[in-house]
């Protein structure tokens, strides 16, 4: 018997994860953005990572086109952040802070991290598509990350 989409997601809305905005560019230099859940650390050697974006996405076409994106990990002040990106706003860059990274993607200011990436391989994933990279440079900062847990930004009691 299968799981429904409801049963699934409720089911995953009990994994804690850390909340990241995924940026990239398509051919005409226009920048995309979206707050994204599905990141995975993939391998340490060579260092690569996977984003799964929907295929309804707007952005989809931008990230299955660039041959690059930046994963920005979001600190925990930054919920209106990752609110602003999961939206359906034309443009998803207007009042946020960026600088330009090493492929001329945005890297958002003040990033927990940031994974400068070169797009490897993409996969069809259902009703997602599954983009591996291979990380070429990265930014730590201190700080504590936004979480999201049942349906809820949360942060980390310390």
């Amino acid at each position: 018997m299968a799981v429904s989409s409801d049963e699934f997601r409720n089911a995953l809305s009990r994994f804690a994860s850390g909340v990241t905005v995924v940026t990239t560019k398509d051919k005409q230099g226009n920048f995309f953005g979206i707050t994204v859940s599905a990141f995975c650390s993939v391998s340490l050697n060579p260092p690569l990572v996977l984003i799964c974006i929907d295929k309804k996405t707007g952005s989809h076409s931008a990230f299955s086109e660039a041959g690059a994106f930046v994963v920005n990990f979001l600190r925990e002040d930054q919920q209106e952040i990752s609110q602003h990106f999961a939206s359906a706003s034309p443009d998803k860059f207007a009042g946020i802070s960026y600088r330009l990274g090493m492929h001329g993607l945005p890297i958002l200011s003040n990033a927990l991290a940031v994974l400068e990436c070169r797009l490897l391989y993409s996969y069809e994933g259902g009703d997602h598509t599954i983009f591996v990279g291979e990380v070429e440079s990265t930014k730590v900062s201190e700080g504590n990350p936004l979480i999201y847990f049942q349906g809820k930004y949360r942060q980390i009691a310390g």
